[in-house]
Order: structure tokens, then C-alpha cells, then sequence
């Protein structure tokens, strides 16, 4: 695909929300809202508009009715509403299919926009204009569960790293990490607009699907908290991986799995990536420490697992199995300072 000519792209500011449907709306919200703590800021009979307390926009993730668990789209903020329209004019020139939502037409408090099958396969909005929300950052009062502070990220399977790569770079986006073979070839890459880590990240898998969502937390306390409720309600199942800590990141994380089997991170303690100059930090694939820094096992399920996604008229994408499969690649012991391997 050539990105050197045709129009300017969109001036992407972070990943904002993500859509997913899920098969039972009331058991969703048992877990999103009862359990993870997000705050309900809209809801009716099919959708549910969720938000981190210290967001001040109308939502980060939005859960609607539906037949079968699916990613229904994610979802960028643009830095002006004239780049609702550069995002139209670039997708179309490069043959992908496009969809303008008028606002009150798309989802719930999100003014127009424009939706895209991008070249990964996987089903993107662009939007500027949102509905704002009431400034609950200090009303401790209502916080519970994993004190969920906002949406951090999109991790996306995908079995095209470098076509992954390319395509977010071309879109503005500066690379935090990489995970990388012997020939320099990627297995993994996390990508940033807003100054943190990343926006979104690829994981080498069959794709296009959704790997999870990141929610970002202030400490690791809210994690470790959250893991001791659903074991002291007997929900220990939920929790798929972790608490541990990151090699890629440093983010102190835990996996947990919806009803439905859509993946959550709950992450914190990641760092600031705003400098002009600042470099992409590359970690070999032999090196165990990049999933887990303490050097646990990431389980099968991690790796092999997550959400089908779907396209613009509501039809699960099918997937390419990847190339690389990180997961089948032998780690190599790491020797400390102390001469210790």
C-alpha cells in the first residue's frame, strides 16, 4: 500500500472507547459495573455506556445487546472535527470501506464520525465531537472495585506485525517497545499518540480479534484489591492471569475475563513517552521477562485465545493464522549481576 501520496491522515489524539457486544446485558453489567467498578453514565434495554472516574468524556466502553460476543468497533478521538473528515478522504483513497455515522445515529453521545475497515481487517471509528460527563475524579465516595481510572489501550491479534506497524505509523503514531527475533523480525509492538506507552498494541495471533482492553488504575493496590474480591466472592474463575509485572511496559497488571469471555487488563504504573527523542526499547523474544518481568509462564489461554471481531455491517470477520507464534519461541536465561542465571 503506497503512503507516501494521497491525502493527510487524521490527527488521531488517543484511544478513546471500544464497543463490544456481549449476549447478556444484565450479567455484563454484574461484572463491568458491580464487580470492576466503572460508572454508568448512560442505559437503556440494550446498551450500557461505561466510563473510568476520571474520564470526562461520555464513555470508554459502550456493551450492547447481541447473538454472539464480538469486538463491534474501537474507537479514536481526532483532534478537530475537520479530521472526522481527513479520515474519510484517507481510507477512501487507500480502498477501505468507509461509513459516515451523523451524529444520533452511531453510538450514544458520540457526534459524527466516520467508520472503517482498516487494512488489518479490523472495524475502527474516528470522531472528535463528544458529550462531556460529570467530573467524578474526587468523588471518592462512588469509587470501588478495580478504581478504574480511564481506558488505557487496544491490543489487537493480528498476523501481520510489520503490516500492523506500518499502518500506525503512517497514521502518526511513535513506538514505545517492540519485541524482536534474531533477524530483527517483530512479534509484538506497542504504539502511542497520547504520552504513555501505548494506544494500541499488536500481539502476533490469528486475526483480526481483539486481544483485550487496557484500563488503566493509579496503583497496584487497586489490582491487588480487585483480585482479592472476586476470590473472596468465590469468582476466582474471572482471573485468567496474573497479578504480576510487566517486562514490556513495567505495568503492574492483571488479566480478567468477562462473562462472555472478553479480556480486561487491569494496568498500572507504565511511564511517560512525551520527550521528541524518545527511543523505542526493543526486547529479544528469547527473553522471558518480556510478558512477565518476574519470569512466569504466560498460559496457553493468553496467547491462543480472544474476541472475533466484526465488519461494517455486523458480519464476524474471518481470520489468517500468523507467521510468527511467539508463543512456541524457546526463552534464553537471563544471568544477573550476581552471576546467577
Amino acid at each position: 500500500m503506497n503512503r507516501a501520496v494521497g491525502p493527510e491522515p487524521p490527527d488521531v489524539v488517543r484511544s478513546a472507547y471500544a464497543q463490544l457486544v456481549v449476549t447478556d446485558l444484565a450479567r455484563a453489567r454484574g461484572f463491568w459495573v458491580d464487580l470492576l467498578g466503572l460508572h454508568v453514565e448512560q442505559e437503556d434495554a440494550g446498551t450500557l455506556c461505561l466510563r473510568g472516574y476520571d474520564e470526562l468524556t461520555h464513555h470508554n466502553l459502550v456493551l450492547v445487546q447481541g447473538r454472539q460476543a464480538a469486538l463491534h468497533h474501537l474507537a479514536y478521538r481526532v483532534r478537530t472535527p475537520a479530521d472526522v473528515d481527513k479520515a474519510e478522504a484517507y481510507f477512501r483513497f487507500h480502498g477501505h470501506s468507509v461509513r459516515r455515522v451523523t451524529a444520533g445515529k452511531g453510538t450514544p453521545g458520540v457526534g459524527d464520525a466516520v467508520r472503517v475497515l482498516d487494512p488489518l481487517g479490523f472495524p475502527v471509528e474516528f470522531f472528535h465531537s463528544i458529550e462531556r460527563g460529570e467530573r467524578l475524579i474526587q468523588r471518592y465516595d462512588l469509587h470501588r472495585g478495580a478504581h478504574i481510572a480511564r481506558l488505557d489501550h487496544f491490543n489487537i491479534c493480528t498476523p501481520d506485525i510489520p503490516a500492523a506497524y506500518a499502518h500506525y505509523t503512517a497514521l502518526g503514531f511513535g513506538c514505545s517497545e517492540t519485541i524482536e527475533g534474531d533477524e530483527h523480525e517483530l512479534y509484538a509492538a506497542w504504539m502511542y499518540r497520547k504520552q504513555t506507552v501505548h494506544d494500541v498494541a499488536f500481539t502476533s495471533g490469528a486475526g483480526p480479534r481483539l486481544h483485550h482492553l487496557g484500563m488503566a488504575t493509579h496503583d497496584s493496590h487497586q489490582v491487588l484489591h480487585v483480585a482479592d474480591v472476586l476470590g473472596a466472592l468465590n469468582l476466582q474463575q474471572h482471573i485468567e492471569r496474573g497479578p504480576g509485572r510487566h517486562g514490556v511496559s513495567n505495568a503492574f497488571y492483571v488479566y480478567l475475563r468477562d462473562p462472555d469471555g472478553h479480556r480486561v487488563e487491569i494496568y498500572t504504573s507504565d511511564y511517560y513517552t512525551g520527550d521528541p527523542d524518545h527511543q523505542t526499547y526493543r526486547w529479544s523474544v528469547h527473553d522471558d521477562r518480556r510478558r512477565d518481568f518476574w519470569g512466569n509462564a504466560v498460559i496457553e489461554s493468553w496467547y491462543k485465545e480472544a474476541t472475533p471481531v466484526l465488519d461494517l455491517d455486523g458480519a464476524v470477520q474471518p481470520t489468517a493464522d500468523t507467521v510468527l507464534d511467539e508463543s512456541a519461541v524457546a526463552a534464553v536465561p537471563t544471568v544477573g549481576a550476581d552471576g546467577l542465571g
